[in-house]
Parts: structure tokens; C-alpha cells; sequence
């Protein structure tokens, strides 16, 4: 059984008076278009937590063009089912004002994430990660879960809102699952619903070349630049193909091994590879841990 709430009050309320008081409680925040990724991060929840909820909430201040935010499918009825299927018991499906009562334009972000969050995704997305600490640290103070469950895929994100949960010194543990991939290697993602059929066909390059990359680095470490520059050259190549990083990084915080002196360089299983691509009109994010 699924009991759905549009009213953070009902939500809580509803909690408050049948969450059991030694029940474990998992959340598992989403935008929608549900896949087999988020419905991953859900089991996992449920073998682990007492109680499951999941929200559905397409956040707008964490959208860097008013395009991508209209364009972001929206599939709720077919959501609902995966979610039956799956055995979730609790959704959460607010409205913009029930996050953002202000109106999500006047939202205040009182955390800061360094340069954390001026590489990568934080450089082409600015006020992305701002975005995402506000919807995630509302949800968490209505849903107040035990744990959190995350992609991998959204690497750096997981960073973001671990430091974020660091300063909120909320009691949560975030839980980070394995990326989910289709069977030619992409990474599910709603946006992959937006990719034409020959656009769909060449996606799986750019899991290829991570692939490749990772190969070539565990051989030689210290050609990560020449790495880093062969692939973003292939992947230039192929057609609708836009790169915009490609890059070795370190995984507690991000720091592009370009930018550190030889001695400060880490070990393989210190080193996350991470890339954005557009593909005709669709910008799609990958990663891979080198160890």
C-alpha cells in the first residue's frame, strides 16, 4: 500500500503519530520519470529500513535555464505504479509552495561548499549545488529519515550533500548506491528519455570511454592528462557530441589531479574519473571510480 501526501503537514503529522519509536526510516528523494535506479535505491532502502518513503518533487532552484526545467519529463502516473510495484509505503508529492512558501526566487542557502562546488558540475551549473542543498535540507527537516539513499552517477552531489549534512549536524546517514546501468553500459537517467533513437544508440560511448580511460590510467597513473585529452578528442568526434570535462579528480573532495603537484598526487583507489556530455540537446553526467 502507497499513501501519498501533497501537504507537508499531513506528512508530518502523519509520522509524528505512526512511525513506530524505534522504527528505522529511509528516504529516497527524487524529481520523477523513475527508472530502475531510483527503484534500485528504493529496495535497498526497504532491506534495510522498517518504513520507505520517496518524494517526487522537480526542483526549480537547482534549474540553471527556464528550458531544461520545462523540458524535464514529468511521468507521474507511471511513477505511482513503479512505486506499488516496488513496494514503497509512503510518497511525498508537494507543490513548489509547499517547499519554497517564500517562492522559490527568495530561497535563502546558508551553506557553503567551497570549491567543492566550483569544479565540474558547480562550474557549468552555477548556483546548481546552491538548489540542491535547499530542496534536499527541506525535504530532510519534514521527512526526518534515519538514512538517505543516493545515486553514484550524481557524484559530486553526494559530496555536496554530505557536507551538507556535516553542517546541518543532522543524524542521517547517507547511504550511496552503485550507478545503474542499462545493458550497453548508460547510466539510467530521466533524461535519457529525451535522447533522439540514433542519439540513444551512441550514449553508450561515453560509458566506453570512461571504461577506456580508467584502463589506460591504471597502466600509466601519470599520463592522466594525455588521458583526459585523447578521450575529450574522441568524444568531440562523434556526432551531436558536445564534452564539457573529462577529468581524474580525487574522490573525498574533487581536486582535479591537473591541479596538484606530483607529490601531492593520490593513490588509484583515492581517484574518481567524472565526465558531462551534451548529446544533441540532452547533457548527461558519468563517472567511475578507478579502484
Amino acid at each position: 500500500m502507497l499513501i501519498r501526501f501533497r501537504k507537508k503537514t499531513d506528512f508530518e503529522n502523519y509520522l509524528s503519530l505512526r512511525l513506530p519509536a524505534k522504527a528505522r526510516l529511509g528516504f529516497v528523494p527524487t524529481m520523477g520519470a523513475l527508472h530502475q535506479g531510483h527503484l534500485a535505491l528504493i529496495q535497498r532502502a526497504l532491506d534495510e529500513c522498517d518504513l520507505v518513503a520517496c518524494s517526487i518533487f522537480v526542483n526549480p532552484t537547482q534549474f540553471n535555464q527556464a528550458q531544461d526545467l520545462r523540458h524535464y519529463p514529468r511521468t507521474e502516473e507511471k511513477d505511482l505504479q513503479q512505486l506499488l510495484e516496488v513496494g514503497c509505503q509512503l510518497l511525498f508529492l508537494p507543490t513548489v509552495e509547499e517547499i519554497y512558501p517564500e517562492g522559490p526566487d527568495r530561497a535563502s542557502n546558508p551553506f557553503s561548499f567551497g570549491e567543492l562546488e566550483s569544479v565540474m558540475e558547480g562550474a557549468h551549473r552555477p548556483g546548481h549545488f546552491a538548489g540542491v542543498a535547499q530542496v534536499v535540507s527541506r525535504l530532510l527537516q519534514i521527512v526526518r529519515p534515519h538514512a538517505l539513499y543516493m545515486g553514484q552517477k550524481d557524484y559530486q552531489q553526494t559530496l555536496i550533500v554530505r557536507s551538507m549534512l556535516r553542517q546541518m549536524q543532522a543524524e542521517v546517514e547517507l547511504v550511496v548506491c552503485p550507478t545503474v546501468r542499462e545493458k550497453d553500459g548508460l547510466a539510467l537517467s530521466s533524461r535519457n528519455l529525451r535522447l533522439k533513437p540514433e542519439q540513444r544508440k551512441l550514449a553508450p560511448q561515453i560509458y566506453r570511454h570512461l571504461q577506456a580511460a580508467r584502463l589506460a590510467f591504471l597502466e600509466n597513473p601519470l599520463a592522466f592528462r594525455q588521458i583526459e585529452e585523447q578521450q575529450l578528442q574522441k568524444l568531440s568526434r562523434l556526432p551531436d557530441f558536445r564534452p564539457e570535462y573529462f577529468c581524474f579528480a580525487r574522490t573525498h573532495d574533487l581536486k582535479l589531479l591537473a591541479e596538484l603537484p606530483p607529490e601531492q598526487l593520490p593513490p588509484p583507489r583515492e581517484v574518481v574519473l567524472c565526465t558531462a556530455v551534451w548529446v544533441g540537446q540532452v547533457r548527461l553526467i558519468d563517472n567511475l571510480m578507478m579502484a
